[in-house]
């Protein structure tokens, strides 16, 4: 799409060299130019409890699931109003801030930020710009701390950092092509997933038909399958890839890889090809999945468990299926217990004592057939939803620091309704979304 559109007549050196060339007509103007910080405190603690996240911006927190304690009180947090940016002051240089639509109330370790009156910045532009990848890195920059997990972004450096600022009705205009645009490739993304939704009711239809078949038989799952543990001989300048596992059963993604010596103090083992792998700490989620060729090789920590079928009894495979199964579903949630949140560790010796149907062998293949097929194209959207991903948030950068002209095409957009990012956690791994405080598996 930014391919076609056609650039500004004439630039000029923003003096930035993170920001590089702006139309000549646009401006920078320091934060504090258009925002205040606000201190306002909640007197009761009743107010609606919003979250910040890098990946979704703000929202409510009954809307997300995350793996930090709640505190005993919310007396204290701070109050933010609809248009106020809040920035998740630990997370800032991952981008984790937004413009909230809500009356609500973050932690106290949140910055919020009102507009001034006479601030000429539109929230919306404001949410779509201060979150690009120019101005994440700039975060970090300004950012202080001795590491990562400890970098702070505080108020007097984020009011000096120059914001990009358009003419309010270029603004608008961007917004509304920037929007337009998210809508289109929205309902393209939920086409697919609704494609791969259809194929796991098929998949469940023919588990559970299978499984009702005769000839049927239950037999123990330590009989059925066996623990499998492939321990690395760790070496410290190899290089591996650790995995980890959405939940709801939607497979295995791979972390950063990297050398032995940085790895951890996690045990590691081996993973193969048709591993049937589970969370320790969130199968009861559905935080399991069946290895496929391009996990072979990677590596997963003690804190995940591996199962093979046996051959005589049962594929991986069809094993996976009987998980996702409203009865599996009830096993894993039966043998995971804790009070931490989330994390609710998975015991396995009893799992292993339980009782699963196995079907008869000949009957097994055509779930195999579903399991794989649901595999493939559960990995392509994932693959297409990365794409689209990473082109809107390259043309989001391309549109809101000039580099392309919306003017235009926005003009000749049909008139929509105002489009909102779906509140969803399909793209989003077992270990959730940051927070100020996070627990995570190794």
């Amino acid at each position: 799409m930014n391919d076609t559109l056609e650039t500004y007549r004439e630039y000029k050196d923003s003096g930035l060299p993170w920001l590089g060339q702006l139309p000549s007509h646009w401006e920078t103007r320091r934060a504090k130019r258009f925002l205040r910080e606000v201190d306002e405190r909640s007197q009761t603690g009743k107010e609606i409890l919003l979250s910040v996240s890098h990946l979704t911006g703000v929202t409510p927190r009954s809307e997300k699931t995350v793996t930090m304690f709640l505190a005993k009180s919310n007396v204290g947090h701070k109050v933010c109003r609809p248009n106020d940016i809040v920035i998740n002051t630990l997370w800032a240089w991952m981008a984790a801030l937004g413009v909230t639509k809500y009356a609500g109330i973050v932690s106290p370790a949140y910055g919020v930020y009102r507009p001034l009156p006479a601030s000429e910045l539109l929230p919306q532009f404001a949410d779509q710009l201060l979150r690009i990848p120019a101005y994440a890195t700039e975060y970090l920059c300004r950012s202080t701390g001795v590491n990562s997990s400890r970098m702070r972004l505080y108020p007097e450096q984020f009011l000096r950092i120059p914001v990009v600022y358009p003419p309010p009705e270029e603004q608008l205009a961007i917004v509304r092509f920037l929007e337009h645009a998210k809508r289109h490739f929205d309902r393209f993304i939920r086409a697919k997933k609704k494609q791969l939704a259809l194929l796991g009711e098929v998949r469940q239809s023919a588990t559970e038909d299978v499984l009702s078949s005769p000839g049927t038989r239950r037999v123990r799952l330590a009989v059925a399958a066996e623990v499998v543990k492939r321990a690395i001989d760790r070496q410290r300048q190899q290089v591996y890839t650790p995995i980890g596992l959405f939940n709801r059963g939607r497979g295995i993604f791979h972390k950063e890889p990297a050398k032995g010596a940085t790895l951890g103090d996690s045990l590691f083992f081996w993973i193969e090809e048709g591993d049937l792998v589970l969370s320790g700490q969130f199968a009861w989620e559905g935080a399991i999945a069946l290895a496929s060729k391009q996990d072979s090789g990677c590596v997963a920590s003690h804190r995940y468990t591996v199962l093979r079928g046996r051959p005589q009894f049962i594929g991986s495979a069809v094993l996976l299926a009987i998980f996702k199964t409203q009865f599996g579903g009830l096993l894993l949630d039966q043998h995971s217990r804790g009070a931490a949140g989330r994390n609710r560790p998975l015991n396995v010796g009893s799992l292993l004592k339980e009782k699963i149907p196995i079907p008869p062998l000949s009957d097994q293949q055509r779930i195999v057939e579903l399991v794989l097929l649901e595999a493939r194209l559960a990995a392509s959207v994932r693959r297409i939803t990365k794409a689209v991903h990473e082109y809107l948030t390259r043309l989001t950068s391309d549109v809101v620091t000039g580099k392309v002209d919306v003017r235009e095409a926005a003009s000749q957009l049909p008139a929509e309704g105002k489009f909102e990012m779906p509140v969803t956690r399909e793209d989003v791994p077992e270990e959730e979304e940051l927070e100020p405080v996070i627990t995570k598996e190794a």
